[in-house]
C-alpha cells in the first residue's frame, strides 16, 4: 500500500486533499500531515513515505526547502519518494513548474486535475518503474521553479495575479484587481466583485501573504479591501471606523488595530 504525507498549515486544505485523495485513490494511505516544514522535513526522514504533497508556503521552511532537505537526506538504501508541489500562486508558478517538469496541484485542488497526478504517481510507483536512485537534475529543477517564481510570481514580487475562486461547481479566474474586497468565513474566503461572489478554499492569513500590500489592505480580522476601491474612511456616531466603497453600498468595518491606515482620509 503506497503512503503519503501531507504537509500543509491551513488545516482545512489538508483536510480537503485528504478527501479527494481517498476518493481518487484509495489504496493510498495518508501516514502524516505536518503543518510546517520543519516538522515535514522531520516526519518524511521517519516514516518514509513514497509520496510528499507539499505546500509551496509554509511557516519555517517553504515546500521548495522541504524537497532538497528530505532528498538530501534520504536512506541511500531506500527509493526516493515522488514529490507534488501544492500551490496558491498564478500562472507564473505554473509557468515555473511546468518548465521544470515537475508535479503541481493548483489551489483549489481540482479532481480531474488530482486524477492525471494520482495516475502518473501510480504509473512511477509500479515495481517495475522504482529505483533507489534520487530524482534527476533536483537542483536544476527547483533552480529552475525559483528563478522563473522570482520574475513576477512570489508574493514579494507583486503578489498574486490570478484568483482561482469556486462559483457552484465551477472553478473561475479573477484577475485580483477586479476584487473589491476579501471576507473570511467560517470554512471559506468569500471574494466579492462587480459580478458577485466567489468562494476561495484558502485561509485569509496564507491569502495576506501573497497579495501585494500596496494594493490589498487588511482592515479587520476578517477582511481585506482592495484600496483602489475605497470611496472614504467613515467614523459613526460612536467613532466606529468603516470604509465606504466606491461601487457598493456596504460600509466594511475597520478594527482599531488597522485604524491608523485611515489618519489621512
Amino acid at each position: 500500500m503506497p503512503k503519503a504525507l501531507i504537509a500543509e498549515d491551513e488545516p482545512l486544505l489538508a483536510e480537503t486533499l485528504a478527501a479527494e485523495l481517498k476518493a481518487v485513490w484509495p489504496a493510498l494511505e495518508i501516514v502524516a500531515r505536518a503543518v510546517d516544514g520543519l516538522s515535514a522535513v522531520e516526519k518524511a526522514l521517519a516514516l518514509l513515505p513514497d509520496v510528499l504533497f507539499l505546500d509551496i508556503r509554509m511557516p519555517g521552511l517553504t515546500g521548495l526547502d522541504v524537497a532538497q532537505r528530505v532528498v538530501d537526506r534520504w536512506p541511500a538504501d531506500r527509493v526516493h519518494p515522488q514529490i507534488v508541489f501544492v500551490t496558491a500562486y498564478d500562472q507564473y508558478a505554473v509557468d515555473a513548474f511546468d518548465h521544470a517538469a515537475a508535479d503541481y496541484l493548483m489551489k483549489p485542488v481540482e479532481r480531474a486535475r488530482l486524477e492525471r497526478t494520482v495516475e502518473r504517481l501510480e504509473q512511477r510507483l509500479a515495481p517495475a518503474a522504482r529505483d533507489s536512485s534520487p530524482p534527476p537534475n533536483l537542483q536544476h529543477l527547483l533552480g529552475e521553479i525559483r528563478r522563473v517564481m522570482g520574475k513576477g510570481g512570489d508574493a514579494r514580487s507583486g503578489g498574486l495575479r490570478v484568483i482561482r475562486a469556486a462559483v457552484g461547481n465551477s472553478v473561475r479566474l479573477i484577475p485580483v484587481e477586479e476584487v473589491h474586497y476579501f471576507q473570511a468565513t467560517d470554512k471559506y474566503v468569500t471574494v466579492i466583485t462587480a459580478d458577485g461572489e466567489a468562494l476561495l478554499r484558502t485561509s485569509l492569513k496564507e491569502l495576506s501573504d501573497e497579495l501585494d500590500p500596496e494594493r490589498f489592505w487588511q482592515i479587520h480580522r476578517g477582511t481585506i479591501v482592495n484600496i483602489a476601491e475605497v470611496r472614504a474612511a467613515v467614523r459613526d456616531r460612536l467613532g466606529h471606523l468603516s470604509v465606504q466603497l466606491k461601487s457598493r453600498t456596504e460600509l466594511l468595518p475597520v478594527s482599531r488595530a488597522y485604524a491608523d491606515r485611515f489618519k489621512q482620509m
